[in-house]
């Protein structure tokens, strides 16, 4: 009887697997898959640059802002009722986005998208661990479960590009709608019930953090638009440092807190946490000021700007597996460093490449990005599996995932700050009017009826700024890979007791996480 249900088994394993692999795809892919469709949704909806960040921004901010407390409802109501919740609001958001007719419906569509998104995204690796019992079945599912959360980020551009010049920009809405649906009930077949255990829901620190990163976005976004002295702009900012430091300070003194700091004591952690921040950070941003480049500046066409990103995806095709390999031999720290290093390699060669290069001059930096970005996911879930207590996978993994939508948000707002104030200053010495100098903030339909000479000036400033926003990321990735190194060489056993992030006594046949681990 045992052995003709194992096959039924690890069949159910591997439809599991292959629901939570396809949510976390979806999940990661809306980050990126909209960002070849901005070009057009700007000249559709009359949104200039800061309009269009707040389509990307929308939805990673309310995604960043509300994991953790889809980590802390999981724990409450079931890990696998909030999941399909999340998925059902995920599925929801996505038809409304297709279907709207204004930049404000679109960015409240994507909002309720992230609010999904929050909701499905903790649960997943918690799901997975209930799923997998063998350790080995488990690092092996964990690294596609990484390697399919990658690759959503790097395939967005190239699957985006194609239906946005096909079936126009609502198309990369469109397609979670199918999608989601089946994924839906495939997961009421075949995921395991996941029980939810008493806790007290953290709703200080979610009003907190969720007002507090608002507010800086909107700093952010706002300051370079409006300028850094206008009321609005100084005020928010300071709104944002007091909202945060009140939440920080809340969740030290809680016993059940949303965010729980305890984790930055361990080195391993803290440095994978850090990690995961930094990549989304600098890739972000770069994902979302290309395709603008690409289309406005260098006039491809969203399928040829799509297509362009065929060697990262493939790249991360490729680094998924080895990352997976490299952590169970020698720990995170290898591939994270190494994946991060190689990131900031590829901004900072990116950067040197303006309006008149050839693809074929700068596709290996694109190389050398699929690479790094793919070598990163998989020592992070790993090392949060292996130094963190099971009942408190949920809540790192919710913690995981907030820093690096976090990151992202980031990402774009600090690097399009950038990019918003050096297009500034340098359109100022046109003599533009204020009309005209708004539309130039949009390379492409918005610079359409410029008259040549201004128009050349125009995306040559955002040549520029694009350019200083890459190194800014470069160089923010370059600093990450000396402090993830350092935390991560000062790794030892995973604390004991209550206070620290493992809360059992590690087995006498278990290596450190800066050592090979064999088998077990």
């Amino acid at each position: 009887m045992g052995e003709s249900g194992a096959p039924d088994v690890r069949r159910r394993q591997r439809l599991a697997l292959a629901t939570l692999c396809t949510t976390m795809f979806m999940s990661m892919l809306d980050n990126v898959i909209v960002n070849n469709a901005l070009p057009r949704i700007g000249q559709d909806l009359d949104a200039g640059i800061t309009g269009l960040q707040w389509v990307a921004e929308g939805y990673s901010l309310v995604f960043a802002a509300l994991l953790l407390t889809g980590g802390a409802l999981g724990d409450r109501y079931g890990r696998t009722a909030v999941f399909r919740l999340g998925l059902a609001l995920f599925t929801l958001g996505s038809a409304a986005a297709a279907l709207a007719g204004t930049v404000g419906a679109l960015v409240a569509a994507r909002m309720l998208q992230g609010v999904g998104a929050a909701l499905l995204t903790p649960g997943s690796l918690a799901i997975l661990r209930h799923v997998f019992t063998d350790e080995r079945e488990r690092t092996r599912a964990i690294g596609q479960w990484s390697g399919v959360s990658a690759l959503g980020l790097s395939v967005g551009p190239v699957v985006g590009g194609p239906m946005v010049e096909a079936f126009g920009w609502a198309s990369v809405f469109w397609i979670n709608v199918p999608i989601g649906v089946a994924a839906l009930v495939l997961s009421a077949r075949v995921l395991p019930v996941v029980p939810g255990r008493a806790r007290r829901i953290d709703l200080g620190g979610l009003v907190l953090s969720a007002l507090g990163l608002g507010a800086a976005v909107h700093t952010l976004v706002e300051g370079p638009d409006r300028g850094w002295t206008d009321g609005r702009v100084p005020t928010t900012a300071a709104l944002a440092v007091l909202l945060l430091t009140a939440f920080l300070l809340l969740e030290l003194r809680i016993a059940e807190p949303m965010l729980d700091l305890r984790l930055f004591r361990d080195g391993v952690l803290g440095g994978a946490l850090l990690g995961g921040f930094a990549v989304s950070f600098g890739m972000f941003g770069a994902l979302f000021f290309l395709p603008l480049l690409m289309q406005g500046v260098l006039d491809w066409s969203p399928t040829a700007a799509g297509l362009a990103g065929l060697p990262m995806t493939a790249m991360i095709v490729v680094a998924g597996p080895l990352s997976a390999r490299l952590t169970g031999r020698y720990g995170p720290r290898l591939p994270l460093v190494l994946g991060i290093a190689l990131c900031a390699f590829g901004l900072a060669g990116l950067s040197g490449y303006g309006e008149n290069a050839h693809y074929a001059e700068y596709v290996w930096t694109l190389f050398v990005l699929g690479l790094g970005l793919g070598m990163t996911f998989t020592p992070v879930s790993i090392a949060v599996l292996q130094r963190v207590a099971p009942e408190r996978i949920g809540t790192a993994s919710a913690t995981v995932n907030t820093l690096r939508e976090l990151g992202g948000v980031l990402g774009i707002a600090v690097l399009g700050a950038v990019l918003t104030h050096r297009l500034t200053d340098s359109l100022s010495g046109l003599g533009l009017p204020p009309d005209a100098l708004t539309a130039a903030t949009a390379p492409g339909p918005g610079t359409a009826a410029l008259p040549a000479p201004v128009r050349s000036a125009v995306e040559a400033a955002f040549t520029d700024g694009i350019q200083l926003a890459l190194r800014c990321g470069s160089a923010a990735l370059a600093l990450a890979a000396v402090l993830v190194a350092l935390l991560l060489r000062r790794s030892g056993p995973r604390p004991e007791g209550p206070q620290g992030p493992a809360a059992a006594r590690p087995r006498p046949d278990e290596a450190p996480a800066h050592r090979p681990v064999g088998r077990r």
